[in-house]
């Protein structure tokens, strides 16, 4: 049965390997990896490419409990069930820009797609602030 957590060993092994896999990737092409993470629908892998105790920050989320998010198991809870609720069909837009900062990157992107429940167009625009160690994502904050 396949298991809807994340388990600390399994998390450990994964999380050591995806920062290995990190490793000489500027935060660009971090956040790139993230994103096609993401936008493929895998989101335990893309929990995976957190820190343990990411913060995860969503400050115009309309529940206020989501607004901020720390752990990675707490944001694998919270996204575990979007494909099943969005489905992303394209990004019509994605700019990846680098800071002075080496390990921040910022993504100007937007999707399209349809809401699963009614069938409803999705369209959506962001702006995503990210901060990465190790190869791994410590804070991500979306507009």
């Amino acid at each position: 049965m396949k298991q809807d957590h994340l388990t600390s060993d399994i998390t450990l092994a994964t999380a050591a390997h995806t920062q290995e896999a990190g490793k000489g990737l500027t935060a660009a092409q971090l956040l790139k990896r993230s994103l096609d993470t993401f936008l493929a629908k895998d989101i335990k892998g893309w929990a995976e490419l957190c820190d343990e105790n990411v913060v995860v920050e969503f400050p115009f989320a309309p529940n206020v409990a989501s607004r901020k998010l720390v752990g990675r198991a707490a944001i694998y809870e919270y996204l575990k069930n979007y494909p099943s609720v969005i489905d992303v069909q394209r990004t019509p837009t994605l700019k990846i820009n680098s800071t002075d900062d080496p390990n921040m990157a910022i993504a100007e992107w937007s999707v399209s797609g349809r809401v699963i429940s009614n069938g409803n167009p999705y369209e959506m625009s962001y702006a995503t602030f990210v901060t990465f160690k190790n190869g791994l994502i410590v804070n991500y904050r979306e507009y």
